[in-house]
């Protein structure tokens, strides 16, 4: 009988998925959340803040890191546990985005890893950076 090897993640593992987020989604979110800051939904309020423009909320940029546990990387049966996030310059929508991913740490006794997020403009500029401890019984 062959026994298949399980893809297991090891330390310096790395994964990146490109995003985007239009303005049904910022209003989608806003609705979700019950955050209806206007600088996220009004156009004429967001034009006189520093930004000169709406933004999108930060934890709807940070929601793509639950998106790639939960779906791609590690995937299905990932559990989150923890995340850090510091949010250091704006995000808006209908721009392109890439959540980049590094695996730090791999616990195998008790199936987790520690993981970078970061989310890189087009420039490559650091707009969101985190860590995050995952947990997957069959990939970890």
């Amino acid at each position: 009988m062959l026994k298949t090897k399980k893809v297991m993640l090891q330390v310096g593992d790395t994964y990146s998925h490109e995003f985007s987020f239009n303005k049904e989604n910022v209003f989608q979110f806003a609705e979700v959340s019950g955050d209806k800051n206007p600088i996220h939904l009004d156009d004429e309020y967001a034009s006189k803040t520093i930004f000169k423009r709406r933004i999108i909320h930060g934890f709807l940029g940070a929601s793509i890191f639950s998106k790639v546990f939960g779906m791609l990387f590690p995937g299905e049966g990932t559990v989150y546990l923890s995340q850090t996030l510091k949010f250091m310059a704006p995000m808006y929508e209908d721009e392109t985005y890439t959540a980049k991913f590094t695996v730090l740490e791999v616990i195998p006794e008790k199936h987790r890893a520690k993981i970078e997020t970061l989310i890189l403009d087009k420039d490559g500029k650091i707009i969101t950076s985190g860590e995050a401890v995952v947990m997957n019984p069959t990939k970890i």
